[in-house]
């Protein structure tokens, strides 16, 4: 804080290095699952919904989810990098390029969150054990699979360079395949992936390192990192603070982004806010239906909301660290983002708040006491089994440009 004008150091609208890439803003448009690929393909939709957030001032929209094998994918149908996807890619990149803003892919495994009966592989994870949340076993994850998604990491980062991307976000959060190796509670092996934290983090440290070597600088990598998982017996702040150092050390990565978590256990802990329970219920089939019903407020737990939740976690990683940080969750107002740029972040990333309005940014340019209108009812959540959009806006086709 400037003592005189009191006043941020560092204002959030002005522009931000992100390794070899200067975004006009520090503002980034988080990946939120959009599921507006039902072939498996680039769609005007997916266009549009990137389109938007670009067009109303962000200084870097993130596509979410790029698998990076077949195996890779949560549920079908899901973005992978292939040739067939490409010529998609790149009409998306240009799309976002046009509005003056940059985009980045996010790229990773879903491990044991996948769905097998969905995709058609195994669910792939550190050890077997059956998940409640996808109905199936986990197959363990033998050498030579850890060998061929680390290389797919790198390939997958090789592809965003070639179709214009700026940035590659890898998934290290949310006990996807990366995470759970991670998580003491997921991972049970004996082998170099399991044990000592050294041994969980092998994996992480490896796949960052693959797509390092892959692009060098030619764009900017971050990873997406959980701070702590969020159930009894999964990975917690001191360990991921010394993952973070290590990943740092490694000079793998440009930026951290630091999430909380698990899709296995207990998604409502990043989230925070309501849990939509008779939403999720209303779209699932039986018996997953009853599940909701009966046990589901269980598994999706109600956390109290307040603006920037993650960020008092998160400062524990910026007095460890000088490696740039992007501070998620509760990102909703200039207030917020003030504060984390006090507390020494360089980017803030915003979810919710960039669905209920899209021109959020543009916003705030014009009047700094701009609130986001989201009210944190997580309906979005439900919403991307038909395209993930805020329930309570309606659709503008006009974007506010500046």
């Amino acid at each position: 804080m400037n003592t005189r004008t009191g006043k941020p150091e560092i204002d959030v609208l002005s522009p931000g290095k992100l390794g070899p890439l200067t975004l006009r803003n520090r503002v980034i448009k988080a990946a939120t699952f959009e599921g507006l690929t039902p072939q498996g393909v680039v769609t005007d939709q997916l266009i549009e919904f990137h389109r938007q957030p670009a067009a109303g001032g962000v200084g870097m929209t993130t596509v979410a989810y790029c698998a990076v094998a077949p195996d890779g994918r949560t549920a079908a149908g899901q973005l992978q990098w292939t040739d067939e996807t490409a010529p998609g890619m790149r009409r998306l990149t240009d799309a976002i390029h046009a509005e003056g803003a940059a985009v980045s892919a996010q790229i990773g495994h879903a491990g044991p969150v996948a769905a097998s009966k969905h995709i058609g592989y195994p669910a792939l994870a550190p050890s077997r054990a059956f998940r409640v949340t996808t109905q199936n076993f986990s197959k363990p994850a033998t050498v030579a699979d850890i060998t061929r998604i680390t290389e797919a990491h790198a390939n997958a980062a090789r592809r965003a360079v070639e179709t214009g991307f700026d940035a590659v976000e890898m998934h290290f959060g949310h006990n996807y395949l990366i995470s759970s190796f991670l998580s003491p509670k997921v991972n049970k092996r004996k082998d170099n992936y399991g044990g000592s934290l050294e041994n969980r983090a092998r994996f992480a440290r490896e796949t960052a390192r693959a797509v390092r070597d892959a692009v060098g600088d030619k764009i900017a990598i971050l990873a997406k990192l959980n701070m702590d998982d969020g159930v009894p017996g999964g990975f917690w702040l001191d360990e991921s603070i010394q993952v973070a150092k290590w990943l740092e050390a490694d000079g793998s990565v440009d930026a951290l982004e630091l999430t909380a978590g698990s899709s296995l256990f207990n998604p409502m802990y990043l989230f925070k806010g309501d849990a939509p329970l008779r939403e999720f219920a209303a779209v699932m089939p039986q018996p997953t239906k009853l599940g909701i019903q009966t046990v589901g407020k269980h598994f999706l737990k109600e956390y109290p909301y307040k603006d920037g939740y993650l960020l008092d976690d998160a400062k524990q990683f910026r007095s460890q660290l000088t490696l740039p940080l992007v501070l998620l969750g509760g990102i909703t107002n200039k207030k917020i983002m003030d504060e984390a740029m006090n507390s020494g972040f360089q980017f803030v990333a915003a979810g919710r708040a960039l669905l209920r309005d899209p021109d959020m940014v543009n916003h705030l340019i014009e009047d700094a006491t701009t609130e986001s209108l989201c009210n944190h009812c997580n309906k979005c959540m439900v919403a991307f089994y038909g395209g993930t959009h805020c329930v309570l806006r309606v659709p503008n086709p006009t974007v506010h440009k500046r």
